[in-house]
């Protein structure tokens, strides 16, 4: 079953370009035609991309890794806010930080630092401080939040990034790009596409459009998710666990857990051996009762002969 229909493309305006004068010529292959001066895309590469996408998407959440949304333009941050938050996936709507990829642990330590001002709020020490002190720690934690709050869920640099905008995101994917992270994005007429591992051609600009392509993306995350629970239901590691251990120590413990498996086979095959020696071994003991209890009889009969 197709990820997407031709319908649903044409109905929400997906092919729909720029103006020629402001096309950039390496989409070229990914125009189909001109009409009334606007650039029309080839829908049937939409579709190919989209379904590309969708496998990388899925695959790489199935795996454990996470899927970072992007898009800060005025209309995609309601959608990519949305759609992130139904999958589960850390996003960015609002101003690109630079160095929020290739200067993560820094990006990770504010995280914390929005988190410990959150628990201190919440435990009620704002209240014991002046009305000055508590107003700037309030503004504080609203500022952090509009800029890394969707950042909260991601404890590690993600598996692949999802960009709409390809133009107004260039930041960004010159990061992604710097640390090999693969990228997705829908690239409109007047985008480069040549960083872009996986380009999506398709309008950036309507926000059905956006909401169609963006819909699609955090699916192909629940389904990986999905997938994820399908290929280990043995694995019972929680995920508060996870954060604490390393990975040598996570993988020492199922290690350690398959080889008491190992043990416990060994011992239950040296019990059914056991089992049996322990039946010819009463077997044995009977006959050598029978036999003495006929040596008894003669006894008693010789005992009478004397008598």
């Amino acid at each position: 079953m197709a990820v997407v229909t031709m319908k649903q493309l044409l109905e929400t305006g997906v092919h729909f370009g720029h103006r020629t004068r402001r096309w950039d010529p390496k989409m070229a292959r990914y125009i189909y035609t001109e009409r009334n001066g606007v650039h029309i895309i080839d829908l049937q590469q939409t579709v190919k991309g989209l379904e590309r996408a969708y496998a990388m998407v899925r695959d790489a959440v199935a795996e454990g890794r996470q899927v970072l949304f992007i898009g800060t333009k005025r209309q995609a941050q309601e959608t990519i806010q949305q759609e992130a938050t139904r999958c589960t996936m850390p996003y960015v709507n609002h101003r690109w930080l630079g160095g929020t990829l290739t200067n993560w642990r820094t990006i990770h330590q504010r995280i914390d630092h929005l988190r410990t001002l959150e628990a201190r709020r919440d435990a009620g020490e704002f209240d014991l401080l002046t009305k000055k002190e508590a107003l700037m720690l309030n503004r504080e934690i609203e500022k952090l939040n509009a800029r890394l709050g969707g950042l909260r869920s991601m404890e590690q640099l993600p598996g692949v990034v999802f960009i709409i905008d390809v133009k107004n995101e260039e930041t960004a994917i010159k990061e992604a790009d710097r640390m090999g992270i693969p990228i997705v994005a829908v690239v409109d007429t007047n985008c480069n596409p040549d960083k872009i591992d996986c380009v999506i051609p398709a309008n950036d600009d309507a926000i059905r459009a956006i909401r169609l392509m963006t819909s699609k993306i955090a699916d192909a995350a629940l389904e990986g998710l999905a997938l994820r629970k399908e290929r280990a239901p043995e694995e019972e590691v929680y995920a508060e666990d996870e954060k604490y251990l390393s990975a040598e120590t996570l993988e020492r413990l199922r290690q350690i857990q398959f080889d008491d498996e190992e043990i416990e086979e060994e011992f239950e095959e040296e019990g059914d051996l056991a089992d049996e020696g322990d039946l010819a071994d009463e077997g044995d003991l009977a006959d050598e009762g029978d036999l003495a209890d006929e040596g008894d009889l003669y006894e008693d009969s010789d005992d009478e002969e004397l008598a």
